[in-house]
Order: structure tokens, then sequence, then C-alpha cells
């Protein structure tokens, strides 16, 4: 029996409609500036090349969508749950380590995969009802909000700086402006037109480096590394150990992702087509990283927030940010120029990229009537925000658990163990 197409009323290119050509780059080159700096910033804390992580990247994300039938319009980029560990690898053990990691995480996925496609999915709806699912998407949008303000403050140096708060609202000003006023294609790609706005303000302001661009060559070829062809591995169960346990923090960030992208496509990923295919998707781009010599990638809430902002929902529009990803990290002197974009710029799209993922998990709570009378919605809700908009962490070696895992499971225990009524809730 054919499947029934569904289209998202709401949606201007809902997920299997394909852009004209010209559009179409635009809309792509949009996802690809909102991803960049996050995803070359991963490497250059670990001390990877950026231009392996953006092929990577690209890689990945073309890979996810492929084992999830096209059916889920994410991007995939350098996951920062693993920068602890690769820390530490590549400096004792080489990238070798790192890959022996990044494997074996992915092969984790596949193992969780699998025992989920054997259990089905009827147990998400009673660890993660609307009570849990709204407040975490709401720490998904804020949990960053204060390194995007830090970046709109604070200059390289870490003195506050006026003229970066300036370009920052000026960018988010601009941005805001192109998303209600500007119709048609223009209408559609407001995040783009934001990022060149501000970036030309920044360049007035005197406060972009572009001695970046003028050193980048026009062709560099990343720096691969191959089993058997760049090194030969040896088997490294130290770098197994440290990184196998840090997938279930990105496979708790991948479902908390699913959240937001089902509500704003109006479809269940978690049932079409399935759970079981999007952690299988993830884990295939981990492992496709750790063979090309990239850092693990994870799903990107920022470009959540695109697909939000300009209802945009077409998985062609995410396949062509992962080509030109790929072909970025070919070509150095445009990646600098990129890479040039300061912080207040990127703050400036944040503040509402990441507010609209924020807004969508206030709009779950809503629309399911959670009351807050009770004592019960209204500790779990209150415990998952503090704990993750105010960055609470766990650590154990290399071993970290994000805020936002821990607000996530902090929220799923207590919604398991807190009776439905408080016993001086009683009649």
């Amino acid at each position: 029996m054919k499947e029934k197409v569904f289209r998202n009323p709401d949606a201007v290119l809902d997920i299997q409609d394909k852009p004209r050509a010209l559009p179409w780059i635009g809309l792509s080159l949009q996802h690809l500036f909102t991803m960049f700096g996050a995803t070359v910033l991963v490497p250059k804390l670990v001390g990877l090349d950026p231009g392996i992580a953006l092929v990577s990247s690209g890689i990945g994300t073309l890979v996810y969508l492929m084992i999830t039938k096209g059916k889920i319009p994410a991007y995939l980029g350098s996951s920062f749950a693993f920068i602890t560990a690769m820390q530490m690898l590549l400096a004792t053990k080489g990238y070798g380590a790192i890959a022996q990691g990044a494997i074996t995480t992915g092969i984790v996925y596949f193992i969780v995969s699998m025992i989920v496609k054997r259990s089905g999915t009827d147990w998400l709806n009673k660890i993660l009802p609307p009570i849990v699912v709204g407040p975490v998407v709401m720490v998904i949008g804020l949990g960053l909000a204060s390194n995007a303000a830090n970046s709109a403050m604070f200059n390289a140096t870490g003195d506050y700086d006026f003229k970066y708060v300036l370009v920052a609202l000026l960018t988010l000003g601009l941005t805001i402006f192109f998303n209600m006023w500007f119709k048609g294609f223009l209408g559609l790609i407001p995040i783009l037109l934001g990022i060149v706005s501000g970036y030309i303000i920044a360049l007035a302001f005197g406060i972009v480096d572009t001695s970046i661009i003028q050193q980048a060559a026009w062709f560099a070829l990343p720096n691969f590394e191959i089993p058997f062809v760049q090194y030969t591995p040896t088997l490294e169960i130290g770098a197994i150990i440290t990184m196998a346990p840090i997938a279930f923090v990105t496979m708790t960030e991948h479902i908390g992702h699913l959240m937001v992208l089902n509500k704003l496509t109006k479809r269940n990923f978690f049932e079409n087509p399935g759970l079981h295919k999007t952690l299988a998707g993830d884990g295939a781009a981990q492992i496709v990283a750790g063979l090309i010599g990239g850092p693990p990638v994870t799903s990107y809430g920022e470009n959540i927030g695109v697909l939000a902002i300009t209802r945009v929902h077409s998985v062609f529009v995410i396949g062509g940010a992962a080509v030109f990803a790929i072909a970025l990290g070919f070509v150095g002197k445009i990646s600098a120029v990129i890479l040039s974009i300061p912080g207040p710029v990127i703050s400036g799209i944040s503040f509402v990229l990441f507010g609209v993922i924020a807004a969508s998990g206030l709009k779950i709570l809503i629309e399911n009537k959670i009351d807050f009378d009770r004592k019960k919605n209204l500790l779990i809700a209150s415990v998952i925000l503090v704990t993750g908009i105010g960055g609470l962490v766990v650590e154990s070696g290399a071993f970290t658990l994000s805020a936002m895992a821990l607000a996530t499971v902090l929220g799923i225990f207590l919604n398991l163990i807190l009776p439905n009524v408080a016993r001086n809730e009683e009649k």
C-alpha cells in the first residue's frame, strides 16, 4: 500500500519540497553559515583540522538523510560533548584513539537502535510526557543563552566592549526586520541576510579580523586521518571506555532535538521513520567521522532554529548545506571569510534562533494545558529549567554529563517517582 503523503500547511517548503535553483542556494547557505561557527570551533578547541570537521559534518549529514529516508530535516555538526575526552586522547594517544572512540559511540548508537526497534517507542510517551518535553525543549533553546550574551559583550581580551553590544543589537534588529517585512525569496533567508548585514556592520566598526582571510590559501586539502592510510591503528581500550558512555549524553540531545522537530513539522519522527532509524543515522555519521579524521557529530539546535523561523523544512535545503560544507572543506579562502564572522554577529542571530526553540517548548506546555497548580508539574519544570539553563554538569574524569542531558534525566526521574497528587493536595 502506498504511504499516504502528509503536508504541513504551515510550512513554506515542506520536507519533500524541492526549491528552485537560486533560492535553493541561498537557503542552503543560510544553514551553512548558521552551523559553521560551532562546527569549526570544536576542532579548534581540540587541535584538529577545521576543514576535515566541515567535510565530516557534510558527509555525516548526507548519510543521516539517506538512512532516515529523507524524512527528517536535521543537520549534523561537530559535537561539543566529546571535547574534554578528545583533548585528553589527542594529547596522549593521537587521533587514532579518538577515531576508535568515535566509531565505538556509533556502534553504541546502532546497538540502542536495534533495542528500540524490538521494543517499540510506547515507552517514550511514559518517560517523556509534555511536562518533561516542554521544559527540556526550553533548555535546548536557552542553555547557550549566556554564551550568546557573553559573545555579544566581551572582546577577544575578555573586556566589555560597547561596540560588540551595538553590533549584536543591530544584527538582531535587522534580522527581525528582514523576517517581519521582507516577502518572497528574501523573506525566506532572514538569517542569511542578518549575518551578511551584521558582517558589513562589524567591518565598519573594525572588529573583523581580516588577516585570516589574507593568509588562507584558495585550495587547502583537509587533514584526513584514514586508518591504514595515514596511520596504523592499534587497539585503544582506554579511548573506547572513555568515549562510549558519552554516546548516551548525545542520545539525550538527539531525542530532545527530535521533539522540537516533531513540533515544528507536525509529524512524529519517533514513529516514522522511527527512532531506531534516526539513532542508526546518527551512529553511522559518527562512524564516518571517525574513519576520515573528524570529530564525532550530532544534530544542531541552531539549524532547527532556522527551520522554525523560516518555515522552510526541506531536506533538499539541508542536503545542499551538507554539500556546501564538504566543498568548503577544500576552499580555504571562503572558509576563512566565514570563520572571520565575529562573535557579536553570531550572537545577534542566536538571540533569535535560541529564543524560537525555547518558545516552542513553552508552546508545548500551553497546548497540553499543563496545570502548574499541581505540585508535581511545578517541581518537574522548575528542576529542569534551573539545572539546564543554569549549566549544572556532572564530571568524572573525561566523562561529562552536559547540563541539558542532566536536566532531562532529572525530569524523567522526577516524573516517574513523584505521585500525581501530593499528600497536602489531597482533598
